[in-house]
């Protein structure tokens, strides 16, 4: 029967062969899920025979995985901002640099309370659920055009026990219907790859993550210029507007945003790329 150190030594070399990055923590996580114990836990259990019903299931998690399909797909979660999420193939896998613009944002407002947030795009529903768990009682609205995307960030309100807070729309930017003055801070992660630049992604990015929330299908600007236009609109006087931003993309934006928005700010992520601009609407 394959022990545990031998199912992980030859998925390793597996995943090694297939140009995984990391094949050694891919092939334990994986393990460690099917066995519903930490990876740390794997090292005190090499001996262990694994039970048909689990070396089947391994085996199919290590061929998608082998299929560059992401792990955090075939895991179905992610941690982020110190919370878990469910994700799967209709949103995107959270990145760290989103990190970077929830915390901006709480930094920012976290001597306020009652603020009315709208998050554009919301995907899995990781910003507005982070900004739930760390501002004082914030009203909170989230879009998404894709109902698959709404049904899965709803699920993971509840999950992190926050869906009283929050109200999850499927609609589409174009057609929402909002009162003008409505918002305190708007935020977006939108989708900033150029149909040029997609086309270079990395296979489990382009054959598994939604291209919908990746690319504009053009020059990768057309959301930035869209929802600036919406927040001059929809922000209260002062209000805040929070993007993420594309790799190269800080002085498209910032001029876009210079006309009706003042005390503009960047922030760098952790390579010292500009990551995060915010400003306030005049």
């Amino acid at each position: 029967m394959l022990t545990v150190l031998e199912a992980i030594n030859l998925s390793t070399s597996y995943l090694e062969k297939k140009n995984i990055e990391s094949p050694r923590l891919n092939a334990e996580l994986l393990l460690a899920n099917i066995l519903t114990c930490k990876r740390i836990d794997l090292y005190l259990s090499f001996d262990r025979p694994l039970k048909e019903n689990e070396i089947i299931k391994y085996r199919d998690f290590i061929r998608r995985r082998g299929n560059n399909e992401p792990l955090q797909y075939i895991l179905g979660k992610v941690e982020f901002y110190n919370l878990e999420f469910m994700v799967n193939n209709s949103v995107l896998i959270p990145r760290p640099e989103t990190e970077i613009l929830v915390e901006e944002i709480i930094s920012v407002n976290k001597s306020k309370s009652n603020l009315k947030i709208l998050d554009i795009g919301t995907g899995s529903g990781i910003i507005p659920i982070c900004l739930a768990k760390n501002l004082t009682n914030p009203i909170l609205t989230a879009i998404d055009i894709s109902v698959e995307a709404i049904e899965v960030a709803k699920q993971n309100a509840i999950n992190n026990h926050v869906d009283e807070k929050i109200s999850f729309i499927n609609e589409d930017i174009n057609k929402f219907n909002i009162e003008n003055d409505s918002f305190d801070i708007i935020v977006s992660n939108p989708p900033y790859i150029s149909v040029n630049e997609y086309q270079t992604l990395q296979n489990e990015v382009k054959n598994y993550e939604p291209k919908i929330a990746l690319t504009d299908n053009n020059d990768g600007v057309t959301f930035y210029k869209l929802i600036i236009d919406k927040s001059i609109k929809w922000l209260k006087p002062n209000g805040y507007l929070f993007f993420e931003l594309g790799y190269n993309q800080r002085k498209v934006v910032e001029f876009l945003m210079n006309e009706n928005f003042n005390q503009i700010k960047i922030v760098k992520d952790f390579q010292n790329i500009d990551r995060v601009i915010y400003g306030v609407k005049k």
